[in-house]
């Protein structure tokens, strides 16, 4: 049988050298395995004499504690080690001065989406939502445009490829699905408007193929243009801030309403266009079963990126797209 002094001082050494917590177990099988150096001798014991196995049984015993206490010493070495390492990677200088955490803050377009919802609702109207993947019944058949409409036009709509309904889905061009499906579903007094995201072939520095706007609808007996003319400038007083601000209605022509007009507000030395309106056509109301001889109503559309540029000064519209916290970080 091997001495078992130098199987325990041969055990100590290579210990001593391992600098690998996984090493370090693998190197314990050497001697207590099931084929260790030490497992051996316990085996050897029954070719000795009756006599001396147990004086032999207790050295080899006294021989496992020893290398046991010797890798627990070792495993805890090898933790001191990896966690001072740790420590010091992960140091921090007190001298330095403090960062403070990050702030986030809403999105300015968001931002300008909370108040037209706020001015609105105190005006009375509820807002509305719809899917933004639409038919082309919502989005043209049921506004009065018909096949030969040009907003039909792929320059000016993004169809979906693949479409099993035969190319009759796309990105809606305008918040006016979201109106026609409301209508369908709900019976006159209607007030409401309908924000939200909308997709248009078009991209330079007031245009993007994603924006947003904001449209509003009003039904009801009695509805007139002296109605519409009230609530719009209202509105944009409201939310310009400016009791003095002139609102124009010049006409216009848009398929889903009649008489149709374009609003223009005050604007430095001159007018600037900023949304279009009108009377509903009477088609439109057929269309999602209203009697237009009892009802009547109004319609309106904006665009929210329009308004946020117009109230924060911003002469650019793809800043809002560009995600640059520089220019966002001035809006928190």
């Amino acid at each position: 049988m091997q001495d078992l002094d130098a199987i325990v001082k041969d055990a100590f050494a290579v210990f001593a050298g391992i600098n690998d917590a996984d090493e370090l177990e693998q190197t314990k099988a050497r001697y207590l395995g099931k084929t260790g150096a030490l497992t051996e001798q316990l085996k050897g014991l029954g070719k000795l004499m009756p006599a001396d196995r147990p004086a032999m049984g207790a050295r080899i015993n006294a021989a496992k504690d020893e290398l046991e206490q010797a890798l627990s010493a070792r495993r805890e070495h090898l933790q001191n080690v990896k966690l001072e390492a740790k420590l010091k990677e992960e140091s921090l200088d007190v001298t330095l001065p403090g960062r403070g955490s990050g702030v986030g803050g809403l999105h300015p377009v968001s931002r300008t989406l909370e108040r037209v919802e706020q001015i609105f609702h105190s005006l009375g109207f509820e807002v509305a939502d719809g899917p933004e993947i639409e038919t082309d019944f919502y989005n043209f058949t049921a506004l009065n445009q018909p096949e030969n409409h040009p907003a039909r036009s792929m320059h000016d709509t993004f169809y979906l490829q693949g479409d099993n309904a035969g190319g009759k889905h796309l990105l809606r061009t305008h918040t006016s699905p979201i109106q026609v499906r409301y209508m369908e579903s709900h019976k006159p007094p209607i007030r409401i408007i309908a924000p939200g995201r909308v997709y248009r072939v078009d991209s330079d520095a007031t245009h993007s193929p994603m924006f947003h706007q904001v449209e509003g609808l009003w039904i009801d007996e009695r509805i007139s243009f002296a109605n519409l003319k009230g609530v719009v400038t209202e509105f944009f007083r409201l939310f310009f801030e400016r009791d003095d601000l002139q609102v124009r209605f010049r006409p216009s022509f848009f398929p889903f309403t009649e008489p149709s007009a374009e609003i223009d507000m005050s604007f430095g030395d001159g007018w600037l266009e900023i949304g279009g309106c009108g009377m509903v056509h009477p088609s439109v109301l057929k269309n999602v079963n209203i009697d237009s001889e009892q009802f009547q109503g109004f319609a309106f559309g904006m665009g929210l990126d329009r308004l946020t540029m117009l109230r924060y000064g911003v002469n650019d519209l793809r800043l809002f797209f560009e995600n640059d916290l520089r220019f966002l970080r001035q809006f928190r």
